[in-house]
């Protein structure tokens, strides 16, 4: 599979920007994952950027001699045990865009234009996708970080860009962005939770139920790992934990053996989310688990700490197990079912926008508000109250 960049489309009318007026872009957001390893050490220090800054011990100029190792260890991973991996990740991105999009039109028509953007991947980082859309005359912006279960930690890096970009893109008298709003996670969304449940369910019926008992069967349900110490950030255990345990609650009555598995990134000086996925399925064999299930829940598509980091796992436990039967399954994906849920969060979002006042932003006037409100306190010692410029 020789995987290329798509082109973004050209804006070919000038009339598209008054047909812009009141129409919501949808901006999908995920990590993307660079296809060939040669890019590899450049994601790797972007990422460390805008990840690790937030929880390590780390000077910044660490940062590209420390992705050019981590990329040698991964070169290592990536191509001697994976025949030089493609990771799938972008192509199912693209698959869940145009299906939810799919949806949404069928409601909205016209109005509406879903459009993906990737932390880490050109063509489509968040500001040359916002450019696009601010070209093609869209006024009202819904975010929408949809590749983890998380917190504002790893959605944070999602507004952290956008933000950065909607500077950029300011006109200097009044904002083109006339409504926003924000999709934050789905850790606690039934639908998704009562999906997990369901894929799990079908797979064991299917392939373990003749051949195991449900107490022998365990299952790893498997979270995005975060660190404990996030430098205040909110690192996304607490939204994932309670993923976890209604995903938990679905199915402990049938199967009693399940445990958290958390993908962490095993970084140095960092204490990391427990138990990870191995010990997790550790601990299920202990108890006299004869089948393992591992089920990605805090990630909603495919990439490479689904695909192979969990194969790696599994090869580590065949060694040590090799009676165990082992089931790796997929993220919920581009699946017809998570699309339509998923098009579903998106509908209250772009009804409130659709019905809210037009916001207009004039970015002038910030640095103004400042200023006065440092005048302000200068004085709080003479009046003992504060004035109000409006």
């Amino acid at each position: 599979m020789v995987a290329t960049p798509e082109k973004l489309e050209t804006i070919t009318s000038a009339s598209t920007h008054t047909e812009g007026q009141n129409r919501v872009a949808v901006l999908l957001m995920g990590y993307g994952e660079v296809e060939s390893y040669e890019d590899f050490a450049n994601y790797n220090e972007q990422a460390l950027n805008l990840l690790t800054a937030k929880f390590a011990p780390v000077p910044t100029w660490i940062y590209p001699p420390l992705a050019k190792l981590l990329a040698m260890f991964d070169l290592h991973e990536w191509s001697h045990q994976h025949g030089n991996f493609i990771s799938p990740h972008n192509a199912i991105f693209e698959k869940q865009r145009a299906g939810i999009e799919q949806h949404l039109k069928e409601k909205w028509g016209e109005q509406i234009k879903v459009f993906k953007a990737f932390n880490f991947c050109a063509p489509f980082l968040p500001e040359q996708v916002l450019t696009q859309i601010q070209a093609e005359g869209f006024d009202k912006l819904l975010i929408y970080p949809l590749l983890v279960v998380d917190s504002i930690f790893t959605s944070g890096i999602a507004v952290e860009q956008v933000n950065k970009a909607l500077a950029k893109l300011a006109d200097e008298n009044e904002h083109w962005v006339k409504g926003q709003r924000y999709i934050p996670s789905f850790y606690n969304e039934l639908a998704y939770i009562q999906l997990l449940e369901k894929l799990v369910e079908e797979k064991i019926q299917q392939d373990l139920i003749q051949a195991y008992l449900p107490s022998q069967i365990g299952i790893v349900l498997m979270n995005h790992g975060c660190p404990h110490k996030a430098k205040g950030f909110t690192s996304g255990i607490d939204e994932s934990q309670a993923l976890y345990e209604q995903v938990r609650e679905q199915l402990i009555n049938r199967y009693p053996l399940i445990s958290v598995g958390w993908l962490n990134h095993d970084t140095p000086l960092i204490e990391w989310t427990q138990p990870n996925a191995q010990l997790a399925a550790n601990n299920l064999i202990e108890l006299g688990a004869k089948a393992i299930v591992f089920m990605p829940i805090g990630f909603a598509t495919e990439n490479h700490e689904t695909l192979l980091d969990v194969e790696h796992i599994i090869e580590g436990l065949r060694r040590k197990y090799s009676e165990i039967t082992y089931i790796q399954m997929e993220c919920v994906n581009d699946h017809p079912e998570f699309l339509k849920i998923a098009a579903d969060w998106a509908n209250p979002q772009i009804e409130a926008l659709f019905n809210e006042m037009a916001l207009a932003v004039n970015p002038a006037l910030a640095n103004v508000h400042t200023h006065d409100d440092h005048h302000d306190h200068s004085h709080d010692h003479d009046h003992g109250h504060h004035h109000h410029h409006h």
